[in-house]
């Protein structure tokens, strides 16, 4: 039996419906007089001024939380996932192999979500043409910061498993379980996203973590260009880092969290700038994926 349960507004919402509600009560009553007063103007003016203070910072954060909420809440119902070819299924990716030869680039964020680190990401991102990338989250992370995972998916990046805890140790089968599946879990349950890649802490393949990705059919993405931000190289180094080993179908590692993350931060814009100086464009992992499928399936008719 369903819970005969009352819908209850979010009080933002709430307030400022009411007071759109006034100033549209106001208009109708202006047009079946058409000749309003001075008062009537002076109480039309009140009445914008009453919808324009609803909108303070505090009501405004409040209906932004409320609109994350009915998205998240919405995308669970439908499912969000992504494709990806079943070529791939269970197997380890460090690059696409495109025939053509096409400049696409897939940029990757390890880590996150983190305070800070996460959001300015997201902001160059957005600023630069709404460039998607893909980013490989920890669970305890977006446990702490689930805000942080929902801005990730709902503007149009896609998420991914990076494990709970970031342990490079060696896992037995349950361990590597609780470490991966718990950490697809949240992301559902936070984003609504199911997601189906995975990437190994420290790109250690051997430790049970792989093995057991493989196994429940993720797609393990490594990289083929590494910005080693982790060890706080000076901002050109690492640019040169991920420029100098970056190719059509590339994969680039990069960091949003996880620790001091401001050099990859202030990197970012000028990565982006050089890669569109060569004529790349910028790919999500699973679109990557889906470029080189449709080559091999093309080369394959062609034989």
């Amino acid at each position: 039996m369903e819970n005969n349960k009352s819908f209850l507004w979010p009080e933002g919402i709430l307030i400022a419906l009411l007071a759109l509600c006034g100033v549209f009560s106001l208009a109708f009553m202006m047009l079946l007089r058409p000749n309003p007063s001075e008062a009537q103007i002076r109480q039309s003016i009140n009445v914008k001024d009453v919808a324009a203070n609803v909108g303070t910072q505090q009501q405004m954060e409040k209906l932004k939380a409320a609109m994350l909420t009915s998205w998240q809440q919405e995308a669970q119902k439908k499912g969000l996932s992504y494709a990806i070819p079943l070529r791939f299924q269970g197997a380890i990716v460090k690059a696409a192999k495109l025939t053509k030869g096409e400049k696409v680039i897939a940029l990757t964020f390890d880590d996150g979500p983190w305070p800070q680190t996460t959001e300015q990401v997201l902001d160059i991102l957005k600023s630069n043409n709404n460039i998607k990338g893909t980013f490989f989250v920890v669970g305890q992370n977006l446990k702490n910061y689930p805000e942080l995972g929902k801005q990730i998916v709902s503007q149009g990046h896609v998420i991914a498993n990076h494990t709970w805890h970031h342990w490079y140790h060696s896992f037995n089968p349950q361990a590597a379980a609780f470490e991966i599946d718990r950490t697809t879990d949240l992301i559902y349950q936070i984003t609504g996203a199911k997601t189906n890649l995975f990437r190994p802490p420290g790109g250690i393949l051997h430790n049970g973590l792989a093995a057991y990705a493989k196994g429940q059919k993720y797609t393990v993405v490594m990289w083929s260009a590494d910005s080693i931000d982790y060890k706080l190289p000076t901002v050109p180094k690492l640019i040169d880092n991920v420029i100098k080993d970056s190719k059509p179908g590339g994969i680039v590692l990069m960091h949003d969290g996880g620790g001091n993350r401001s050099k990859t931060v202030q990197a970012l814009p000028e990565i982006i700038s050089n890669f569109r100086k060569q004529g790349y464009r910028f790919v999500t992992i699973p679109e990557l994926l889906e470029m080189e499928d449709a080559d091999q399936k093309l080369l394959a008719n062609k034989k």
